[in-house]
């Protein structure tokens, strides 16, 4: 991916003034929701009549509906395709003839909502950036989904309009690898402000790219918390299969399903719809990997652990963040969920979460851990494992802390032999019904 020779900046007012001195970029900003934030940078650096060719802002929902056909949600990937079609069509139409052959035509468009009154709705939206690499060139682009984290509208907006003029900016200048792409795009901002959770990349000038990779990159350079992995493993708005939905949350092992994984999602399916919860959306199975815990190649490498992602996306949804701890990842569902999640544990998992020294250099945090993972509607399952399996899992047989049987492999829940002071809270998880036996699963190796 061939790179312009102009210096690079990580000032924001410097990129922007620099695209608007470069004589051959022309578009349009088209902007929904948060105001015309990116489009200001362009207008306000000087020199906004070389690079801007309309700035739009369909606030109407009326009027936005007149211009981009009405069927979609407003903050949705579906309007922002919408909005850089119609754009980008109008742009080519009233300026090929006269510009094309000098002009590298561009469309910017956002579809954003910043944080309401209340502070109660769902501070997000889409950007999308379509650009010519050369005059007359086939169209590139960029679409980003993200996160807004600032605690008012006016910082959520800053944030947007810093974000607009890197993705610019980078698209002309930083496209010669992944990481210094993604270095670009962040410059000035942090993930306490936004996160990045979806990226997709089309058009000549990223042949060959996987935009998969671009978010495992993400993620790794804590531009990101957590992606989302659809059955066929792409990355998708986390709220397309995660709103409003019960969850059935399986904890990986190290980034693999563990023994049996499809029927012990079922199993606690059926366990889930016998609790007689009212809900009128099926249990969706989502596979967790934390990227924190992976090992082997997968720990390093993307393409190791997209592999390993591809292997799980059959089996349900795949969730990858890079929380450090289990409740934050369930914090993480509760934004797009009230409905009730279950954690699916193998039982080398919980031993390792009940075992108290893990938790040395932190006294009380298996309490403070428990506390967090079950303070909304969460219920642990543990599953079973044979003693093989499990020894492998851990590195050895837990001595002390499973009761062993001769004529019996399976090791489950009810063979866990707590210590003092643990046994206390054990025997209270048990009995409140917060940790429940998968019974019914016949783990296989």
């Amino acid at each position: 991916m061939p790179n312009s020779t102009l210096p690079q900046s990580t000032d924001i007012h410097a990129k922007a003034l620099a695209i608007n001195l470069e004589a051959s970029f022309y578009g349009t900003f088209a902007e929904i929701g948060a105001g015309q934030e990116v489009a200001r940078w362009f207008l306000s650096v000087g020199a906004a009549s070389g690079t801007v060719a309309q700035a739009i802002s369909a606030y109407d929902k009326t009027v936005s509906d007149d211009i981009y056909g009405a069927g979609t949600r407003y903050v949705s990937k579906e309007r922002l395709l919408a909005m850089l079609d119609h754009e980008y069509e109008i742009l080519l139409t009233r300026l090929g003839k006269d510009r094309g052959a000098h002009t590298r035509f561009f469309v910017f468009a956002d579809t954003v909502a910043t944080r309401n009154y209340q502070g109660t709705n769902e501070q997000h939206g889409w950007l999308g950036f379509r650009f010519q690499a050369e005059p007359g060139g086939e169209p590139n682009q960029i679409l980003l989904h993200i996160n807004l984290g600032d605690s008012t509208a006016q910082l959520q907006q800053q944030a947007i309009g810093t974000l607009g003029v890197n993705l610019i900016y980078a698209s002309y200048h930083q496209r010669s690898s992944p990481e210094a792409f993604l270095a670009g795009l962040f410059d000035d901002l942090s993930i306490e402000r936004l996160e990045i959770d979806a990226l997709e990349l089309s058009g000549p000038v990223f042949a060959g790219a996987d935009s998969r990779l671009w978010c495992l990159n993400l993620l790794r350079a804590g531009m990101s918390r957590a992606l989302v992995f659809d059955s066929e493993a792409k990355v998708v708005e986390p709220a397309t299969p995660l709103r409003k939905r019960p969850l059935i949350v399986q904890r990986t092992l190290h980034g693999h399903p563990g023994p049996s994984a499809p029927e012990v999602i079922e199993a606690a399916r059926q366990k889930l719809l016998a609790e007689g919860i009212p809900s009128d959306r099926e249990p969706l199975g989502v596979f967790e990997v934390n990227a924190q815990n992976l090992d082997g190649p997968a720990a390093s490498d993307n393409a190791e652990l997209l592999a390993l992602i591809e292997q799980l996306a059959p089996l349900g949804t795949v969730v990858v963040s890079n929380y450090p701890e289990g409740y934050q990842a369930v914090n993480y569902f509760r934004r797009y969920t009230a409905a009730p999640i279950r954690v699916v544990l193998w039982i080398s998992m919980f031993l390792h979460l009940m075992e108290e020294t893990v938790f040395q250099a932190s006294p009380g945090a298996v309490l403070e851990g428990f506390g967090r993972l079950l303070s909304t509607d969460v219920t642990i399952y543990v599953a079973p494992m044979q003693k093989e399996v499990l020894v492998d899992a851990l590195g050895g047989f837990p001595e002390g802390l499973l009761r062993e049987s001769a004529d019996r492999d399976l090791m489950t829940l009810d063979d866990f032999l707590p210590k003092p002071p643990l046994d206390h809270l054990f025997r209270y998880l048990r009995a409140a019904g917060h940790i429940v036996p998968l019974e019914d699963t016949q783990a296989k190796a």
